[in-house]
């Protein structure tokens, strides 16, 4: 070996010279098979090329990494130590780089979904089971404001995707139809109307109905006037600013009645009594949309659109 290569005993120091990392792949195939040619043979160069590749790698970090001889090559009691290093740094920038790949295929990173619908049930609920089996890589975080919120989150880029009632979309970002709900009343065991299975929006007429401020109560509301245009018809609509949990308690300590999608049922067994609220034409829906911005290039957001899209197609024109 040169004398200005140091021995397998001396000290290590820094070294301003770079390091070929598929140099180190040969250094460590070369250890592997214990040989220059197996080593060349496995990868399919000549053992010349692979031979000259850990020589200049040895002459760059200044250690002898193998004893040569007739029979192939053993690694130094230094040159197992820089092996062993070797492959943990080959194996982390391996990950590193599947990663990556993972990350521009949309495989891997985070998605920020905002939302005001319930998760304890409905197709929410089931979207993200789906799209977490499909991409286990990806962490989902859950955002979960009002539509105003969604609108201010959505444009500054903290939300990739809004999930909410109705179609219209939330500034200009750009919208997909999804799924609709039914809409159910909540009741208590001695109302009038607990013995029905079904409600019509007439029944409502002389009724308390509590709603939140909060959404989707206002678009609850607006339904409300679509759907009894006559205001002797409607009920009498107390607005609360609360949530769902205790616009459900008041029903239930009978200050009045209140209207909910299904996914806001969940899987309640106590508290008050659902029944499916109908129109002359069959159950009264509520739809929901996706929007997000046209300039977010989100990998995360492309699979998330492509499940969506496959769950809820649009309906043939």
């Amino acid at each position: 070996m040169d004398s200005d290569l140091k021995s397998a005993n001396s000290p290590l120091r820094i070294l301003p010279t770079t390091v070929d990392l598929v140099h180190l792949r040969y250094a460590l195939a070369a250890a592997d098979h214990g040989s220059f040619r197996r080593a060349a043979d496995a990868l399919l160069l000549r053992q010349s090329t692979l031979s000259r590749c850990v020589r200049q790698l040895e002459e760059r970090i200044e250690l002898i990494v193998f004893e040569r001889s007739s029979g192939g090559v053993r690694a130094t009691r230094a040159g197992r130590d820089f092996l062993h290093m070797a492959r943990s740094i080959l194996e982390q920038m391996d990950t590193l780089v599947a990663s990556a790949h993972r990350a521009g295929r949309g495989e891997a990173g985070r998605l920020a979904i905002g939302h005001y619908t319930s998760l304890s049930a409905g197709n929410l609920r089931a979207t993200l089971m789906d799209y977490a089996r499909r991409f286990p890589q990806i962490e989902t975080g859950m955002v979960e404001r009002s539509r105003a919120g969604l609108t201010i989150a959505l444009s500054n880029g903290a939300i990739d995707i809004a999930i909410v009632t109705g179609t219209t979309p939330l500034l200009d970002s750009k919208t997909m139809s999804l799924w609709n709900e039914r809409i159910v009343v909540a009741l208590t065991e001695g109302h009038r109307l607990a013995d029905r299975e079904t409600i019509y929006w007439t029944d409502l007429k002389g009724e308390k109905l509590l709603v939140s401020r909060q959404d989707p109560g206002t678009e609850i509301q607006e339904l409300l006037l679509t759907k009894l245009t006559s205001q002797g018809d409607r009920p009498k609509v107390v607005c609360h600013d609360a949530s769902w949990g205790s616009i459900k308690n008041l029903v239930g300590a009978g200050f009045g009645i209140s209207l909910v999608t299904e996914s806001a049922v969940g899987a309640h067994i106590s508290g008050p009594l659902y029944r499916e609220l109908r129109d002359g034409t069959g159950p009264s829906l509520v739809s929901y949309s996706a929007h997000w911005r046209s300039d977010n290039d989100n990998p995360s957001l492309t699979g998330f659109l492509k499940l969506l899209g496959e769950r809820y197609p649009s309906p043939a024109v």
